[in-house]
């Protein structure tokens, strides 16, 4: 019978533990891992290995592989390191290697190992090399901590938003401090370093000493520690062989091990059981491994959402397993299978064995409508991995015009983009493209891509009136439209120019411009305006007062009212007033003067050709009834009762309707009856009427 507890082993006095094998690494090593840069991504993540051809020890013969695995060892990529030499390695949050190189370099790869981008950690990092490296990470994403050949620290709390932080000196530190890590405290990340017995602690604004709390004494150096990874805890290795594990905050002791080992450790690190309070310290040597700890854990680990799980499985392109748990949890679906359904998307552009035609025709059978899918990130990834063409047949699926026309700028067709703005109505996107092409073309193939699209020409001939008008008049050129071109000069005469030299000229051009459209009323109207200003000029350095860009008619009344008539008609006969024009505005011009004898007289210097009904109308304007009447008795007889009716004499304007018979004019002398005094005129009107109508 066998004995069930013959593989437990004892642990302290009251403990048994057991090794057993959950399975067995798939991975066919060509090199010991002492010799390798090995790093490890949290739940059960991939495992990078690349092997440290640049240890002084060893001779760099051959270029260094970097090999990817899942955590049991099935290899997911590997590839001929062709960079610079690597100090350190590193997963981020996002599952992304971050492989920090010697000069400050940090390259970033894919879980499949593709290449995704690189950053600097800054020129102090660059110029003083990188003596350690560690990945870290926060709350606010994952970070990368420097140590550097000056022996000074550079950090970023989130390589996705790089903000470099260079942390403040260690007063007296001559060489690398003998271990250090980073800590995360009120949402700030902190260096903790040890140099000889004494620790420091860095955050962006100064170095402090710090004391664990009940250390043994005769510590003369720290050899190695370590930081839970909820930063809540820390451990420290002693040269006395003590292992002293607290609180993060350096505030209060938990425990302390003498585990009777001087050697440093080769790693040390946290651990937990799972669902249970208890926690740990497990400490490696080269042939020994120590657990150590027994205390109650007073935190609740964070464990791995559901949308974290579905973003592992689709970096393991295990993309109908992720659907069948969006479909089983019954997830909304832009948070499940549209998501899921993206990403296998962008993972198939990359298929370069496969045609353009055979990929677009694919995803959009796929995808079809889905909510929350974006073809234009698709087709974004598609231009990312150089497949233009197929970009643009998977923009041609995005039914959002405003997502494809950036994609079209960025990847250079322009004229595309252009097009596909029109056809959606929105002015402001039609104006970004028409300003994005008129930086990238030369001014003549801007114009002609310009005079092919009607609607973006007129769009930006509205932008150039108000934003650049030497481009709307050599628009204007290029189409040879010579009607707006000569507007475009009348407008430059009055807007930009004030010497009457410099407008005349820009009205010549507007002429000349006019003759070429065939357009001779605006031709002759323009050269009218070139005399007419020229006048203008010249009646002001004479008679002074204001006289440019007043109208012609204006003109005319301005020399009236300054006593000028004989100016006034010289300038109607030569701009062919007429006559009817020049008296009605000589009788405006005088009766606002009040010129009453001037008036007169010009009534009576040749027949009116506007009769003086005017003159009776304009008297009564100014409230001057005797001036009327003056007129009244030369109005003619079609509108004698009008004139009559005007200055107040209703009695002879029935006389008047009654001697014409005219059944009108006897209606309107009825209406201005009114009241006692007009009773007998009234009674004198309604029998003309009984009379007329008796024959």
């Amino acid at each position: 019978m066998d004995c069930y507890t013959a593989n437990w082993n004892p642990l302290g006095d009251s403990a048994f533990y057991r090794k057993y094998e959950l399975y067995s690494m798939d991975w066919d090593l060509k090199e010991e891992l002492r010799d390798c840069l090995v790093a490890a991504a949290p739940y059960g993540g991939p495992i990078a290995l690349l092997r440290n051809p640049w240890r002084k020890e060893k001779v760099a013969s051959i270029r260094p592989v970097l090999e990817i695995y899942s955590a049991s060892g099935l290899p997911l990529a590997s590839l001929l390191w062709k960079s610079g030499p690597v100090v350190s390695l590193g997963w981020s949050a996002e599952e992304e290697l971050l492989c920090v190189q010697e000069d400050g370099v940090v390259l970033v790869y894919g879980l499949h190992g593709d290449f995704r981008r690189h950053f600097s950690m800054g020129n102090e990092v660059l110029q003083n090399r990188v003596l350690d490296a560690r990945i870290f990470h926060t709350e606010f994403g994952s970070g990368v901590a420097i140590l550097t050949g000056a022996h000074r620290f550079t950090l970023s709390a989130n390589v996705g938003d790089l903000k470099l932080r260079r942390m403040p000196e260690v007063p007296g530190l001559q060489s690398a401090p003998s271990c250090w890590t980073t800590l995360c405290q009120d949402r700030v990340a902190h260096i903790l370093l040890a140099v000889g017995p004494d620790l420091y602690l860095l955050d962006h604004a100064a170095c402090s000493a710090v004391t664990p709390p009940g250390l043994a004494p005769g510590v003369s150096s720290f050899l190695q520690m370590a930081v839970s990874f909820t930063y809540r805890h820390l451990a420290l290795f002693t040269d006395t062989g003590y292992i002293w594990m607290g609180t993060a905050s350096l505030k209060e002791k938990l425990c302390e091990f003498n585990c009777n080992i001087r050697a440093p450790p080769k790693q040390m690190v946290w651990c937990s059981r799972p669902r249970s309070k208890e926690r740990a310290v497990v400490v490696a040597w080269e042939r020994r491994l120590m657990v150590v700890g027994d205390a109650p854990e007073s935190i609740q680990y964070k464990q791995l959402t559901i949308q974290v799980l579905l973003d592992r499985l689709v970096l393991r392109r295990l993309y109908p397993l992720a659907i069948q748990i969006c479909e089983y949890l019954r997830l909304p679906e832009v948070q499940g299978v549209s998501r899921i359904l993206a990403h296998w998307a962008c993972y198939k552009v990359q298929q370069k064995d496969v045609s353009d035609e055979d990929v677009a025709r694919a995803i959009n059978q796929k995808l079809g409508d889905t909510p929350g899918v974006s073809y234009s990130d698709i087709a974004a990834r598609a231009y990312g991995c150089g497949r233009t063409e197929l970009a643009i047949k998977l923009l041609e699926y995005e039914p959002r015009s405003g997502e494809q026309v950036p994609l079209l700028l960025k990847m250079k067709r322009s004229k595309l983009a252009l097009s596909k703005a029109i056809e959606s109505g929105d002015t402001d996107l039609v104006f970004t493209v028409l300003l994005h092409l008129k930086n990238e073309l030369n001014r003549g193939d801007f114009f002609m891509t310009l005079r092919n699209q009607p609607m973006a020409l007129s769009l930006y001939r509205q932008f150039c009136k108000h934003q650049e008008l030497e481009t709307l008049k050599d628009l204007y050129n290029q189409d040879d439209n010579h009607q707006e071109l000569g507007s475009f000069h009348i407008r430059a005469s009055y807007a930009a120019e004030e010497r009457i030299e410099g407008r005349v000229a820009a009205l010549q051009m507007a002429a000349d411009a006019f003759y070429k459209a065939k357009n001779e009323f605006a031709a002759k109207a323009t050269e009218d305006q070139m005399r007419l200003l020229r006048l203008q000029r010249r009646l002001e350095d004479e008679l002074g007062g204001h006289f440019v860009d007043l109208s012609l008619h204006d003109t005319v009344t301005t020399l009236v009212l300054g006593g000028h008539s004989k100016r006034a008609e010289q300038l109607a006969r030569d701009f062919r007033i007429p006559d009817k024009r020049l008296w009605w505005l000589k009788l405006t011009a005088l009766a606002d003067l009040e010129d009453w004898e001037e008036l007169e007289k010009f009534s009576k210097s040749k027949k009116s050709p506007i009769g003086y009904l005017p003159f009776v109308e304009i008297c009564m304007k100014q409230h001057n009834k005797y001036e009327a009447k003056k007129y009244a008795s030369r109005v003619g007889p079609e509108q004698k009762v009008k004139a009559l009716l005007l200055v107040g004499d209703v009695a002879q304007a029935a006389d008047v309707a009654i001697e014409h018979r005219n059944e009108a004019e006897l209606t309107l002398v009825l209406s201005h009856c009114t009241g006692t005094a007009d009773a007998a005129t009234a009674d004198k009107i309604q029998r003309a009427r009984a009379q007329a109508q008796k024959k």
